[in-house]
């Protein structure tokens, strides 16, 4: 059962229902300009708590209103059980709004960590296996470097997925520079994986993770790019010359790479 009801935002707290997802500066002003000209269209969802109430949905426009100096608010006071306050918020949160790859991945751990959903639970909200919702979360253990491509968008998380494996970090921001440069696929830097495991000594690339499965294909030549011109040759067409970290970075900077 749900009522609407005009509270004053000083009642009104977060709570562990916040989902922990960027606000753009740009974004949230955007929306309170919005707001200031039209009113709060969509009213908040709240559910009473301690003498308060508890925000379940709508946490940007809580932001835009607090900031434009609103001291009520309209909101819908949910009086359901737990378990629908909880689909509220996760429909609130996730579907919302188009999300990068990495606040959907903060999400959906902070959901698993604060909200009281289950891995089941969140893979059905999102009509995917629990494994998907594993790989998601796994997303935040990756090098910030990588993280910071998916996150603006200039590399895809398949793609990203196979640098991430590379520990020498100049190389593999080199790498990095060279797939948002080139707009790579994941099965071009698949190979830049091969290769670079390749040079390593042969015990250590014995140990390695391999490359998560995909659809069955032709075996890739593995390729790597010069480091001269950044072109993708094969790797049986370039000379291997063992480069340390500090000279890659002489050579990033000479090359503007």
């Amino acid at each position: 059962m749900m009522e609407q009801e005009v509270i004053e935002v000083k009642n009104i707290h977060v709570g562990k229902l916040e989902q922990r997802l960027e606000y753009s500066d740009e974004d949230l002003a955007s929306l309170a300009s919005s707001i200031n000209r039209l009113g709060l269209l969509y009213p908040l969802i709240v559910t009473k708590d301690k003498g308060g109430y508890l925000l379940v949905e709508g946490h940007r426009r809580l932001a835009a209103c607090k900031s434009i100096g609103y001291e009520k608010v309209p909101c819908i006071v949910s009086n359901g059980k737990d378990s629908v306050v909880k689909e509220i918020a996760f429909a609130g949160n996730f579907f919302r709004k188009e999300l990068t790859a990495i606040e959907l991945a903060s999400a959906i751990k902070d959901a698993l960590d604060n909200g009281g959903v289950s891995i089941e639970e969140v893979a059905a909200g999102f009509n995917k296996k629990p494994e998907w919702v594993r790989r998601m979360v796994a997303i935040l253990t990756w090098p910030s470097d990588v993280q910071v491509a998916i996150h603006e968008r200039v590399l895809s998380v398949s793609a990203a997925s196979n640098l991430a494996l590379i520990t020498d970090d100049n190389y593999r921001e080199f790498l990095i520079s060279n797939a948002v440069l080139g707009g790579v696929t994941a099965r071009t830097t698949a190979s830049w994986l091969q290769a670079w495991r390749a040079m390593q000594p042969a015990e250590e690339a014995i140990k390695a993770k391999p490359v998560g499965p995909g659809p069955s294909r032709a075996p890739a030549i593995p390729q790597a790019p010069c480091f001269c011109c950044a072109q993708q040759f094969p790797v049986d067409q370039v000379s291997h010359v063992p480069v340390c970290s500090a000279c890659i970075q002489i050579l990033r900077k000479v090359g503007g790479v």
